[in-house]
């Protein structure tokens, strides 16, 4: 992307719909004066009598126990160095939505402006009654280790500097099992480290506390190896100054079992990786350029085991592995402190995660037929849905062990459940379909190019790797668009009316007539169709051009579908077309079927559109849980309508036995398990979270999608189109280029697992 135009983006994304990135929510009722009379004046005096008796009813009454500061003074920002608190404010608030979609915790930013450690830390004291714990972040050191060790002595909540134990909790678990698979000790493995910043001595303290011996470690700064004559180092430099005076990087790595990076890009070569003993281990985490560039270093060595900062490449140390999940788990026992034993705990429990079986969701999410342990996988993948009920458990169970828990947890089965509980207001499915789509990107056209906005959208799908775009439309008027936004990059511009491309039309035209000629098109007909974009492109994708495409941003969705039910085939045993649309709700993803293509289905129809809707739900690593909705439950009404679902569920029952699915049943009864258990036990959705629901009618599905996107701003993608033998899918009319986006990325996912599915045959 050009420079001015990312920068625009950027600016756009933090300014538009409202300023920043975070906002405060009510959690309680307000619509009624009687509502507002409880929420403040006078009946807020209660719990303030209640809180005033006894300190710790705080967490009882208010938001405390899951509120986090997140706090800087804007010293050391990212790469952007000391620029000042207000700068520093959209990194806070980024932080601030990490910490809300990974953990589900409320976080406030402060900015604080003062550069000096004694104001510093009496302005987080005054403030710290607010919070449950503090997130210090981006702070220079040496003051940041001060303001931490004297915050963690004077404060009676969690407080952890990301920056330092962030990175040194997930190292290290990457460390633990990269020494497991090299067959090494870890108490004789020699260390060199380049870095001596905040991040880099608390990954070597941690290091040391795993095993590693003091003077097995050699690290080096800007000025070159810490050593004992070096009159310039900190009291926590001093600590690891075993260097040899005067020894250069490629001297100390000759014969170093393990190099760790927290410097700069480049600085280590493939020569110096050839001095290192057998089986070495390198993390080389400077961002965005390692310090040793990663097919480099792995074609240097084979028996290499490399972990960088970068997601595009195995073994991402990536601090949101860790922060959100350690938190959580000191929060939820009240904990004094974040000790070095929760810590460890933490360490520990990312080791060991990475070694069980990876739920299929994660290897969906990565492109991966099976993710196992080993070289490519020692730590676990930031979409691993496992994270926040393996680390978060371990590190209150820390805290409680270690005397800094507050409250104990005993029914560890139900906090797990409630973990889980939490993953379901955020929207990670757009994530994992995302990234999925970049592990294999395929061509994909957009049938509709010469407008902006599908324009926008097929930039970001080449710039974010999600697709290789393809773009139809009046060839002037896509490349003045693409000089107006920026949009730079190798991409195929077609233009199906021009006459360049009558070779192409007449080849498209014979091969439409051939398959439909005995069903009344001439061949005149087919070539004149040819010339209209969304018959080209169906062409394209039949004949092999292309991979995928998407279309329908300014047509009527009917006009649309005619062409594609025309040219694209239903796929093998598919003889009802269907679609779904997947939408971002609080408990987490629904599917609602058919919200486009069927008026008024069959029992029969109802059947293989919830079979179709399954196979869907299971495209995306979900086990479909299938509530077939109407306004009556299980034969309360003899309407036709009803009676086509229970006639469709009694066939899924007995064909299909294994699949969870019952109906005829009332939406409310089926999303509120408490309440289906006490009218219904005998339903096989008892004790079962509902994702996927099958509505009678056109109507009803229709209506309920768009309503839920509007009314509770629910992200949607789709309709997805289900039951065609290509990948083809169809936007609303008028999509915006978010929802295009997504799109794009389901009939990527969609090409690779038909294309998948052409290898296995």
């Amino acid at each position: 992307m050009h420079k001015d135009t990312k920068r625009r983006e950027a600016l756009l994304y933090h300014a538009k719909p409202t300023p920043g990135k975070i906002q405060v929510v009510p959690t309680k009722k307000y619509a009624s004066q009687r509502d507002l009379s409880l929420a403040y004046s006078p009946g807020v005096a209660e719990p303030c009598l209640e809180i005033a008796k006894d300190v710790n009813n705080v967490y009882k009454y208010t938001a405390k126990g899951n509120l986090v500061a997140v706090i800087t003074n804007g010293t050391a920002v990212l790469g952007l160095g000391d620029i000042g608190p207000e700068a520093s404010k959209p990194v806070m608030e980024g932080k601030a939505l990490l910490f809300k979609i990974f953990s589900d915790i409320d976080v406030f930013d402060i900015e604080i402006g003062t550069k000096d450690i004694e104001e510093f830390i009496a302005t987080v004291k005054n403030i710290a009654p607010t919070f449950g714990g503090i997130n210090l972040e981006d702070i220079k050191a040496p003051e940041s280790f001060e303001i931490e060790r004297r915050l963690v002595e004077e404060l009676k909540i969690p407080v952890m500097h990301d920056d330092q134990h962030g990175t040194a909790i997930i190292s290290s678990a990457a460390l633990l099992n990269a020494l497991e698979l090299a067959e090494k000790e870890i108490c004789k493995v020699k260390v060199v480290i380049s870095g001596a910043g905040s991040a880099a001595l608390a990954c070597a303290n941690l290091y040391v506390l795993l095993g590693v011996k003091l003077e097995n470690i050699i690290m080096f700064d800007k000025d070159g190896v810490l050593s004992k004559d070096r009159a310039d180092l900190s009291e926590l430099q001093k600590k690891y100054s075993y260097g040899k005076k005067g020894i250069n990087l490629a001297e100390a790595l000759n014969g170093a079992d393990v190099f760790l990076g927290l410097s700069a890009g480049n600085i280590l070569t493939a020569e110096m990786l050839l001095t290192m003993n057998d089986n070495p281990i390198v993390f080389a985490m400077a961002n965005p350029v390692p310090e040793i560039d990663y097919n480099v270093a792995i074609n240097a060595r084979e028996d290499i085991i490399m972990a960088t900062g970068r997601s595009d490449h195995p073994n991402q140390v990536n601090n949101v592995l860790g922060f959100p999940y350690i938190f959580r788990g000191a929060l939820d026992v009240r904990a004094t402190k974040i000790n070095e034993a929760m810590k460890m705990a933490a360490v520990k429990a990312l080791a060991e995660l990475a070694k069980t079986p990876v739920p299929e969701q994660v290897n969906i999410a990565y492109g991966e037929t099976k993710l196992n342990f080993g070289k490519d996988y020692i730590i676990p993948k930031p979409f691993d849905p496992r994270l926040i009920t393996v680390v978060a458990p371990a590190v209150a169970k820390a805290a409680m062990d270690s005397g800094v828990a507050q409250i104990e947890i005993t029914d560890w089965e139900k906090y797990e459940e409630e973990l889980l509980e939490r993953l379901g207001s955020d929207n990670k499915m757009i994530r994992l379909l995302i990234n999925r789509a970049k592990t294999n990107p395929k061509r994909i056209i957009f049938a509709e190019a010469d407008h902006l906005d599908v324009l926008k959208a097929a930039q970001i799908v080449l710039e974010e790797g999600i697709g290789i775009p393809i773009l139809l439309g009046n060839k002037e008027i896509i490349q003045e668009l693409m000089e107006e936004i920026g949009f730079e990059g190798d991409v195929t511009i077609i233009d199906p009316k021009t006459k360049e491309e009558n070779d192409r039309r007449n080849k498209y035209a014979k091969a439409f007539w051939k398959t439909r000629k005995r069903r009344g098109i001439t061949l005149l007909d087919a070539e004149k169709w040819m010339r209209e974009r969304n018959y080209f492109a169906a062409m394209m994708v039949n004949e092999g051009e292309a991979d995928a495409m998407v279309t329908g941003y300014s047509r009527s969705y009917p006009s649309v579908v005619k062409p594609i039910m025309e040219l694209i085939d239903k796929g093998p045993g598919v003889t009802r077309i269907a679609t779904t649309n997947m939408m971002m709700t609080s408990r987490g993803p629904m599917f609602l079927s058919d919200t486009a293509i069927n008026v008024n289905p069959s029992a029969e129809d109802l059947a293989k559109i919830a079979l179709m809707t399954a196979k869907t739900v299971r495209m995306f690593g979900m086990e479909p849980v299938i509530a077939m909705v109407s306004f009556s439950n299980f034969g309360s009404s003899q309407n036709e309508s009803s009676k086509k679902i229970r006639e469709a569920v009694a066939y899924l029952h007995k064909y299909y036995p294994d699949l969870i699915v019952d109906g005829e049943i009332q939406t409310d009864f089926a999303l509120n398990s408490e309440l289906l258990k006490s009218k219904f036990p005998f339903s096989k959705l008892v004790n079962k979270k509902v994702n996927t629901l099958i509505y009678p009618n056109l109507d009803a599905a229709n209506i309920t999608y768009k309503m839920l996107k509007e009314l509770n701003k629910a992200d949607s993608i789709g309709p997805i189109m289900m039951g065609l033998d290509k990948p083809v899918h169809i936007f609303q009319l008028g999509a915006s280029v978010e929802e295009m986006v997504n799109m794009a990325a389901v009939a990527v996912v969609d090409a690779q697992e038909k294309g998948r599915k052409i290898k296995k045959n």
